[in-house]
């Protein structure tokens, strides 16, 4: 009995063995080429309100294979993509254009809703909204929304890393660089090395609206 109770387990050993390792999860399957393709294609053929007969003729291919292609379900050669591009109106490269399209990391900053800064003697009258911000320990730029109206009595003076620019969007205003001062009216523009003692010098007409723009170098990062 010992003997065959050792003849099972034996067996039973040697099925286990031959028994397939457990498939491994699939990993999500990347973006279809085919599928792409026929939905750019779909998409160029309902911007010009052309038929798939319309396009299929000019590309000199069936209308049953232009239906595969726009649903995925048939790959097709670079010779016919170059056709369907040209029936189209596109180049290949706009054709490709999307593919593989990072997803993006744009920062929306809505109206009224930047963070507002503090800087020195801008306690009064003047308001300094950040419209940007870098999340790392080192910035790039700095874009402010700064607003000066008639409650503004400190002129206060700026000196910072970097170079700065202006963009004066509503007022009118006198604006100084080191020893120079500057007539600004809306759409005027000032661009300066900001290690210079520079600020407003005289409100002509408020409210002022101004975009300020400073931008870094690598020397000027911390």
């Amino acid at each position: 009995m010992a003997g065959t109770g050792s003849r099972r387990a034996r067996t039973a050993s040697r099925r286990r063995a031959r028994r397939k390792p457990a498939a491994a999860p699939l990993a999500p399957a990347p973006r279809s080429l085919e599928r792409y393709l026929g939905q750019v294609v779909r998409a160029l053929r309902q911007r010009d309100h052309l038929t798939i007969a319309d396009v299929a003729a000019q590309a000199g291919i069936s209308g049953g294979m232009l239906s595969k292609i726009e649903n995925g379900q048939a790959a097709m050669s670079l010779e016919t993509l170059a056709r369907l591009a040209q029936a189209l109106g596109v180049s290949i490269s706009q054709v490709f254009r999307d593919y593989e399209l990072p997803a993006g990391g744009a920062q929306l900053v809505k109206a009224n809703q930047g963070m507002q800064v503090v800087r020195r003697g801008t306690k009064r009258g003047h308001t300094y909204h950040l419209l940007a911000y870098d999340k790392g320990p080192r910035k790039s730029f700095e874009p402010f929304l700064v607003t000066m109206d008639d409650a503004s009595e400190v002129f206060p003076s700026f000196e910072h890393p970097g170079t700065e620019f202006l963009y004066l969007l509503k007022g009118k205003i006198e604006y100084r660089h080191g020893k120079q001062t500057y007539l600004m009216e809306p759409g005027d523009a000032l661009t300066f090395r900001g290690e210079v003692p520079h600020g407003p010098e005289r409100l002509i007409r408020t409210p002022i609206h101004l975009l300020s723009i400073i931008v870094y170098g690598m020397q000027d990062q911390a």
